[in-house]
């Protein structure tokens, strides 16, 4: 019963993740009914969304991106509720289903199964559990990314800075104020997608090519196209 339980709270927060919000808002509920994945870079966050179809649209994205991590966490939680289930004589219980649950979000928004398993980059979806998860840590590095990006111009460098502020900050956490260590897993593990998501804006920003905020997504060639950005 109990592995069922932990089976359904992954699978949900899949599917809680796989839904492409920034292109149902884009194609259905804007002026323009673009196709968010075949401009810029062809993402479905609200970075892309915002150099797509605006900025009322982006804010709508990024928080409803938000609440499929958020979401994933409470759901895990309603779900396995004070069971345990027992492995190798550990017992694992809400705690570890929720982390679970928030990282299959991000998967799930990365790897949609309703795009052809494309989607995202996960940044707002990793902030969403951490928000439901651990709210300071969340805080701290949603800070970091308003900074980075408002002093850079550049989204995708603030949004990589936040993910290690997050997983920096909980290490003194975890170690000093005893807060669990499955807090600082899902910081790293959402780290490490995050970075390996952002591997192509990684590579502009050394060469100089990343675009800045502000600047305006253009249609990309065709479907397979390298047209860069963050999003």
């Amino acid at each position: 019963m109990m592995i069922f339980k932990f089976v359904s709270v992954i699978i949900l927060g899949y599917l809680l993740g796989a839904i492409p919000f920034g292109l149902l808002l884009t194609r259905q509920y804007t002026k323009a009914k673009v196709d968010v994945t075949k401009y810029g870079s062809g993402k479905i966050g609200a970075t892309n969304v915002l150099r797509t179809a605006g900025r009322k649209t982006a804010i709508l994205v990024a928080l409803l991106d938000l609440s499929k991590g958020m979401l994933a966490v409470i759901f895990a939680g309603l779900i396995v509720g004070h069971s345990y289930l027992v492995v190798n004589g550990i017992g694992l219980g809400a705690l570890v289903a929720e982390v679970l649950a928030a990282l299959a979000a991000i998967a799930g928004h990365n790897w949609s199964v309703f795009l052809k398993f494309r989607g995202g980059r996960g940044v707002a979806t990793f902030f969403g559990g951490l928000i439901a998860l651990c709210p300071p840590a969340a805080i701290f590095g949603g800070e970091i990314i308003i900074i980075g990006a408002g002093l850079t111009r550049y989204v995708s460098l603030g949004s990589i800075a936040g993910a290690v502020g997050s997983y920096a900050v909980l290490v003194p956490l975890t170690i000093m104020n005893n807060f669990p260590i499955e807090y600082l897993f899902y910081a790293f593990v959402g780290t490490v997608i995050i970075f390996i998501m952002h591997r192509d804006n990684i590579a502009r920003l050394i060469s100089g090519k990343e675009r800045k905020l502000g600047e305006k997504a253009k249609r990309r060639a065709s479907s397979s196209g390298r047209t860069g950005g963050a999003g």
